[in-house]
């Protein structure tokens, strides 16, 4: 009897340690959450320096230094030296002529000001003074959507992805966070150095180098996101996927909602546009080395599941192979999710680099404070992603969210387009309806993605979704910087700029919000035919 007791206790502890060798790393929840944390940083490092001019478009597109006055009001010095000359001699004071070297901190202002049709005297205090670039919004715009030339026109996107399923997820890590980091640095000299008046490529020089840079850049932090995107679905595959790729993408929205907070403030407080890039690049050095913490984990979560297959038997995983790619470009429904995902992605990054100028011109929001309202919307995705994200893993309903979502986008353009309720309150509501939106879509699209692609051509799968986003991400900044210049500026009779009309820009956002309306249903429809299972729920019971 007691033999047959010690029998069944060294098969039961047999079994138990079977059962320890046989557990993955990624079995453990503080292991995965933890990779995922620090994957999540890196990404978060570099949508700060992704957004980091975009309050600083006034200033830019301004030419020699601005001054701010503690009002939060803000005017060109050679306007305002101008102006206050004109008031000394009207009232004949005794002042000598004020030129822009003796503007700085402190200094009192007095000059004549247009308020209801009747010229008022106006006393102010300056808070700050810096230096404007005097680039053209043409020229702002090609800067902004410089970020996808190189993945765009030379394929590096695409190539990526098959680097990433070849090489794997260590190498290309390591690859991308450095050329992010090296974009930052090129970026970062451009708008530290005056180059007078040399041109490369029939270009402002300074345009020309901190949009190479800025191309760079974008090479980098693309490669990083289809490759942060593969890390996620190999730890938490069949666990808290959707959940995981919402928290990942509310924390690189930390990073947005911190650039277009502290900015400008920084740009006035150094006085210079170049020192929000200059820590947006030592951010990125962190998340380099953090990225190096991750892949030490990476290789032990390798090891755990190399032993789990030899320990059950089963054979190695087929690698990737270049004629994987054919399952990739046949299959209908992941060409839906590239359109909607190049649609819905059009009708928010470029605007957000544009949102600023918005607040100022159409809500009348003083230029201090016009890049926190844009903040609402990535502040509002690092609370509802993850929510949205946890609802797809429990009760599914997927392709529904990405409808509803891509509604709501449509919406908000419209109402930013309609000449109505021209308030900064109203401003306020209809960015927040745009967060919810920004985070019913992404929070479903993505963890899609694996319901469609097999693992081993997941790499490829997101880098050809990330290289159609970016054709959005290059050529829609283009468009509207060149829109607004020719048909949004409002001049006098002597030519000057006197204000911004922004209706046909926010008309042409209204309209990729309705091609999202119409490929997110043909979606839902396509998963009823094909059972993707995108209505289904993530977790496993």
């Amino acid at each position: 009897m007691s033999r047959g007791l010690g029998d069944v206790y060294k098969r039961q502890n047999k079994n138990r340690m079977k059962e320890t060798i046989q557990k993955r790393l990624s079995d453990s929840k503080t292991a995965r959450w933890t990779a995922l944390f620090i994957v999540s940083f890196t990404m978060m490092c570099g949508y700060f320096l992704t957004d980091v001019m975009s309050p600083l478009e006034n200033l830019l597109t301004t030419k020699g230094q601005v001054v701010y006055f503690t009002d939060d009001t803000s005017m060109p010095a050679d306007s305002l030296v101008a102006k206050v000359n004109y008031f000394s001699s009207e009232e004949m004071l005794s002042n000598p002529l004020l030129t822009v070297e003796q503007l700085e901190e402190g200094s009192k202002v007095q000059y004549y000001e247009m308020q209801n049709g009747a010229q008022t005297q106006t006393e102010k205090t300056i808070s700050s003074v810096a230096r404007g670039e005097g680039w053209s919004s043409t020229e702002y715009g090609f800067f902004s959507g410089a970020y996808g030339l190189i993945n765009v026109f030379l394929l590096m996107l695409f190539f990526g992805g098959v680097i990433l399923d070849k090489m794997g997820i260590r190498f290309t890590g390591m690859m991308s966070s450095g050329l992010m980091f090296m974009g930052a640095l090129i970026k970062w000299y451009a708008l530290s150095s005056d180059f007078g008046d040399a041109q490369l490529f029939g270009m402002d020089m300074q345009v020309a180098l901190a949009s190479l840079g800025f191309a760079i850049f974008g090479m980098g932090a693309e490669i990083t996101g289809i490759t942060a995107s593969k890390v996620i679905v190999k730890w938490f595959a069949g666990k808290e996927l959707a959940l995981a790729m919402g928290l990942q993408v509310a924390m690189a929205r930390i990073g947005t909602a911190v650039a277009l907070a502290v900015s400008l403030p920084v740009a006035r407080w150094m006085g210079d546009v170049s020192y929000p890039v200059l820590f947006g690049a030592i951010l990125l050095c962190v998340g380099f080395a953090s990225y190096m913490i991750y892949c030490v984990m990476d290789r032990k979560e390798d090891a755990s599941a190399a032993a789990v297959r030899m320990e059950n038997g089963e054979a190695e995983e087929e690698g990737f192979k270049l004629s994987d790619l054919k399952l990739i470009f046949c299959s209908k429904g992941f060409w839906l999710i590239n359109l909607l995902c190049l649609m819905f992605y059009a009708g928010v990054f470029p605007f957000l680099k544009f949102a600023t100028k918005l607040m100022i011109y159409k809500y009348d929001v003083p230029e201090s404070f016009a890049g926190l309202i844009p903040a609402l919307l990535p502040f509002g995705t690092i609370l509802l992603t993850p929510v949205f994200g946890s609802l797809y893993d429990r009760i599914g309903r997927g392709a529904t969210l990405m409808i509803i979502g891509s509604v709501m986008l449509t919406v908000v353009h419209v109402l930013f387009a309609l000449p109505v309720m021209n308030y900064w309150w109203f401003a306020v509501i209809v960015m927040i309806v745009l967060g919810i939106a920004f985070s019913l879509v992404p929070s479903a699209m993505w963890p899609s993605v694996p319901k469609i692609i097999p693992m081993k051509q997941l790499g490829s799968a997101y880098a050809t979704i990330f290289y159609i986003q970016n054709i959005g991400l290059t050529m829609v900044p283009w468009l509207i910087g060149w829109v607004i210049e020719h048909f949004a500026t409002l001049r006098n009779e002597a030519g000057v700029i006197v204000g911004y009309d922004y209706t046909a820009p926010m008309v042409i956002f209204a309209v990729f919000g309705l091609c999202a309306i119409l490929i997110s249903t043909l979606l839902r429809v396509e998963d009823s035919k094909k059972h993707y299972g995108l209505e289904e729920a993530n977790m496993k019971k």
